[in-house]
């Protein structure tokens, strides 16, 4: 069964410099019919203006991991004593491990270019963990599914502390893609560039489904979109 969060349903808000999209309830927007789905607690479509961002702030006990679709992302954090800092590009991908306590500021490196990207927050599968930061860099070129994140690690992808797989689906309308479930196993679609048939429904950019009680996942079309495998 597929279950759709149509866009033009998401959480909105403008702040000027910034202009998210929330799938789940985030800060003020709530809604309580989707507080996340599984371990998957936030996606946030973000739109940062140049130079603009967050100052320094705190997190703990979430897996945050970021995808930037166009522009560059200036990473600023401290963590267990020592600080480190990054630039992400599309095709780099950042995965930080609160843990009991990291401090981070992200803006956008650019005094001209607006910041496109998607954020996602997982629940970890236990509080109070050592925290982590690792980026990758995964292949622009790339077509079909590429596993981002995974609990061990596996395919050259980012571990997290979940049992929770992330791929990157970019198909360009040639050949289909599918990711096969195990049973009692659910998934998220959240497309973000042009439009995919998932499971037979037509999905564009903006869109999220649920899929559940089926044996696969089966992307057809021209677009991009991030894909949970969740327990």
């Amino acid at each position: 069964m597929l279950t759709l969060r149509p866009s033009h349903e998401r959480g909105t808000a403008d702040y000027g410099w910034l202009k998210p999209n929330f799938s789940f309830s985030f800060g003020e927007y709530h809604d309580p019919k989707w507080m996340g789905y599984r371990a998957l607690r936030v996606i946030n479509e973000d739109r940062i203006a140049p130079s603009m961002g967050f100052d320094t702030h705190g997190h703990r006990d979430m897996e945050i991991i970021t995808v930037v679709i166009k522009g560059a992302l200036a990473h600023r954090d401290r963590m267990n004593g020592k600080v480190h800092e990054a630039s992400l590009r599309p095709g780099r991908v950042q995965r930080m491990s609160a843990g009991f306590g990291v401090r981070h500021s992200e803006f956008n490196a650019s005094e001209t270019q607006e910041l496109h990207l998607m954020q996602v927050w997982i629940q970890p599968s236990a509080n109070g963990l050592d925290p982590r930061y690792d980026e990758k860099e995964f292949p622009l070129e790339a077509r079909g599914l590429t596993l981002l994140c995974s609990p061990d690690g596996r395919d050259n992808s980012l571990p997290i502390y979940q049992d929770a797989d992330l791929y990157l689906a970019k198909l360009a309308g040639n050949a289909p893609a599918a990711l096969a479930l195990r049973p009692g196993r659910g998934a998220w679609v959240q497309v973000f560039a042009g439009g995919l048939t998932v499971n037979g429904t037509a999905m564009k950019a903006g869109d999220g489904a649920i899929i559940e009680g089926e044996p696969q996942v089966t992307l057809e079309g021209a677009g991009e979109a991030l894909v949970f495998d969740l327990k």
